[in-house]
């Protein structure tokens, strides 16, 4: 999979910005508030639907402007398609699948497959559990795009639910909205712990790639006992516990069971990567579930993007080299950095220099 063009109207820093890109490794070099990073974010944008830096739209939209728009033509398989995509601020977002309006946003999942690792990453592993659900769930919208519906509606089950409880509304108003809870809930637990027990084996195997003394390994970590891979197992488990708590959620106003409770354990030896890791153990960890999320999807006949967002200033050069070696695998792999010589001399790239929202090609 690659962009071969990508176009960029009022999205950040960009009133207009038109980029032809090449298969391999494209390097975009600029100071810090350059606009380099901005070219990545519109390409998380387009494959998730939300950015790795900010939580609404408002921000990705040029001052003064209604909307940002990111334009790009994908090729896989010999196949191109070109995907518009409208942000708005105050409205849902629109978007076109060569030229043809889709009913939904979400239409376009799939069509852009991306990993990408940047400096954020070490909440991760320091951060809160939030961070690690989003992470597992974005790799399960990469890995199958219709998941971000279920994603989406537990989300919004969860929110009326919470709602419902804070007022102490009668049972009968919760019993549509248990029902619901219990079947997206099962759902979600069910692919959530399919892949970490997927993606397990290559978070293991890039951490000792990277010459660390200490074994590594993830594992799912669920708020309800007794939950499994098994969709069938999660709807009775859920719903047996949901009535053994009905009484605390009412007292409390909030939902206490499901995955949004849950968390992906990282463990380092013999110990939990978060309050015990090493800064350096944390950048492996952080680096092995990216780039074990890269190795994952390969294996599965995926060819996502790779995307390295200005981190190669943070790492020795240990794991500088283990990341080079996973562009040799990727396709495309777009790096952004601020100092041209944080670059591994070896890396063979083609190089765009960012000067306040101008991208001007170096030579080749």
């Amino acid at each position: 999979m690659r962009i071969n063009k990508l176009e960029l109207t009022n999205f950040r820093s960009y009133p207009s910005l038109t980029l032809e890109l090449k298969p391999g490794v494209i390097t975009f070099i600029g100071d810090n508030g350059s606009g380099k990073t901005n070219i990545a974010e519109s390409l998380i944008y387009l494959s998730f639907l939300a950015s790795h830096r900010v939580a609404n739209n408002v921000p990705l939209i040029s001052l003064g402007a209604q909307q940002a728009i990111i334009r790009a033509e994908i090729e896989r398989d010999s196949r191109v398609l070109q995907i518009d995509l409208e942000i708005n601020a105050n409205k849902a977002n629109r978007a076109r699948i060569n030229s043809n309006p889709t009913r939904s946003q979400r239409e376009i999942l799939g069509a852009c497959q991306i990993v990408y690792f940047s400096p954020e990453d070490l909440d991760l592993v320091r951060g809160e559990p939030g961070g690690r659900r989003d992470f597992l769930d974005r790799l399960l919208i990469t890995r199958t795009p219709r998941l971000a519906g279920v994603i989406s509606d537990y989300e919004r089950v969860v929110k009326q639910r919470n709602a419902l409880l804070k007022t102490r509304s009668s049972a009968s108003a919760l019993v549509p909205w248990n029902e619901q809870l219990i079947k997206f809930g099962a759902q979600l637990t069910s692919e959530r712990i399919a892949l970490v027990e997927a993606l397990n084996p290559c978070v293991s195997k890039n951490y000792a790639n990277l010459n660390e003394v200490k074994p590594a390994s993830i594992s799912y970590k669920c708020s309800t006992e007794g939950v499994s891979n098994n969709f069938e197992n999660n709807m009775s488990v859920l719903s047996k516990r949901l009535e053994e708590v009905a009484y605390q959620e009412i007292e409390r106003g909030v939902s206490l069971i499901g995955p949004h409770r849950d968390d992906l354990h990282l463990q380092i030896g013999d110990f939990p990567a978060k309050g015990y890791a090493s800064h350096g153990e944390s950048w492996s960890m952080a680096i092995s579930l990216r780039i074990g999320s890269f190795n994952l999807l390969k294996s599965e006949g995926s060819e996502p993007i790779l995307i390295l967002d200005d981190v190669f200033a943070e790492l020795d050069t240990s794991r500088r080299h283990q990341l080079m070696s996973a562009t040799q695998l990727a396709e495309q792999t777009i790096i952004t950095t601020a100092v041209e010589s944080d670059l591994p001399t070896e890396l063979l790239t083609q190089k765009y220099y960012v000067t306040a929202g101008v991208v001007k090609k170096g030579k080749e």
